[in-house]
């Protein structure tokens, strides 16, 4: 099993979250800061590798105000999770035959 996920507030404004990520890699930092991308009222959403060494990100949402970037960040992991549990549907209608 892995690491333990750990998420800490670095930084929360009514138009901006920074939070640190412990546990997690680029496969899933990546595929939230592209789902946050889609979203129209986030104008920036990214995240960066502190240390390669230490596991540790910084996830970055800034919104242009129309939605709180927490909001942002929630509906984009609700869309992440309907997409990959179509995909284990998917996965199993075919499996299942």
């Amino acid at each position: 099993m892995g690491e333990e996920l750990k998420i800490s507030i670095l930084r929360n404004e009514p138009n901006r979250l920074t939070l640190k990520v412990q546990g997690e890699d680029h496969t899933l930092l990546n595929l939230l800061a592209e789902e946050l991308q889609k979203d129209g009222s986030v104008v920036f959403a990214a995240y960066r590798e502190e240390h390669p060494l230490t596991r540790e990100y910084t996830l970055t949402i800034i919104t242009d105000g129309s939605k709180a970037p927490f909001d942002a960040l929630a509906e984009a992991a609700a869309r992440l999770k309907e997409l990959f549990e179509e995909l284990r549907d998917q996965w199993l209608r075919a499996v299942e035959g």
